[in-house]
């Protein structure tokens, strides 16, 4: 069989992993689209997409457009005369202009078992709701958002301790899985898609700047989660004497504690106890305004006030 001509749309770190393993398994991709680059670090220097990274590391065509709505684009695209497009974490809208010119359509890696958790952060909000399962769909793309027909899932479990990053590891590597898996046979798994069924699906909205705070009158497995999910883009954080303190590692204290919502109640070396609305949370490691992340035990050794049972977390948002 002759192998399709496939065109990849992708942008970040986990974008790249799927196009590696379309290279790895020798699939033949003709062109790459990724970002436009972005200025990145102190010196605000244009940096290439991880995507874009590796298809220049393979002498891939790359293309960088803006958006994908004009005209010429769709002209573009079209001149590759290719058979599929597979889009992986992208960020910007295919129109239906881009979706009818592969011949197999555009196929969409997306992180959650659809249609739950549909749209920008299906992670995080697997992550904040509690979900004990995630995983990922291979979907048919069409207009709606994250409404194609299903080809094909992988499933994997979320744990108790399971942060953002966590989890992106486990549903690139189920992505990589199930994309291979469908490419076998392709035209097969598309004639035996599934429809979703709308009314069991549910919205995974970006998260908000606002939804790092950390409100203590929540429950500790509530706050526990947010600190989970906001790993490395939106840190949760709290506000100590005036200044934001991110609060990077806890975990849910099996104690009862007496005392105020947002208090110390217990302080050791290694950690301490902050009483929340429901139950308490023990935080490992924080960040403090302007300083690099650290285990609560560094902290303690320099400033051993900072985490004494006086304090008390403020509930006010730090403007």
């Amino acid at each position: 069989m002759e192998k399709l001509r496939i065109c990849f749309a992708g942008t970040p770190a986990f974008a790249a992993a799927h196009l590696q393993a379309l290279l790895k398994a020798g699939h033949h991709v003709v062109a790459v689209y990724t970002q436009p680059d972005r200025p990145s670090g102190r010196g605000k220097k244009l940096q290439a997409s991880p995507v874009k990274q590796i298809a220049l590391e393979n002498q891939l065509p790359v293309y960088q457009p803006a958006s994908l709505r004009p005209l010429e684009e769709a002209e573009s695209l079209a001149s590759l005369n290719i058979d599929l497009m597979i889009v992986v974490a992208y960020g910007l809208i295919l129109p239906k202009t881009i979706l009818d010119i592969p011949a197999l359509g555009c196929l969409n890696v997306h992180a959650s078992l659809l249609p739950r958790w549909r749209g920008a952060a299906p992670i995080e909000r697997a992550i904040l709701a509690g979900d004990e399962v995630s995983g990922v769909t291979i979907m048919q793309m069409d207009e709606g958002l994250d409404t194609g027909a299903m080809l094909d899932k992988e499933s994997v479990e979320i744990t108790a301790t399971d942060n953002r990053i966590d989890l992106e590891n486990k549903l690139q590597i189920a992505g990589q899985t199930a994309l291979l898996r469908t490419l076998k046979n392709i035209k097969k798994v598309q004639s035996a898609a599934t429809v979703q069924n709308d009314e069991q699906s549910s919205y995974a909205a970006k998260l908000e700047k606002s939804e790092a705070f950390v409100d203590w009158r929540f429950s500790a497995p509530e706050i526990d989660r947010q600190i989970r999910a906001s790993i490395g883009r939106n840190p949760a954080y709290t506000i100590l004497n005036d200044q934001r303190l991110r609060v990077l590692k806890g975990s849910v204290s099996s104690e009862d504690y007496t005392g105020k919502v947002g208090q110390i109640v217990e302080s050791d070396k290694t950690y301490f106890v902050v009483k929340c609305g429901s139950g308490a949370l023990k935080v490992q490691q924080v960040q403090l305004p302007g300083k690099k992340p650290a285990t609560v035990k560094d902290i303690s050794n320099s400033r051993p006030e900072l985490f004494s049972t006086d304090v008390t977390f403020t509930s006010q948002q730090a403007k």
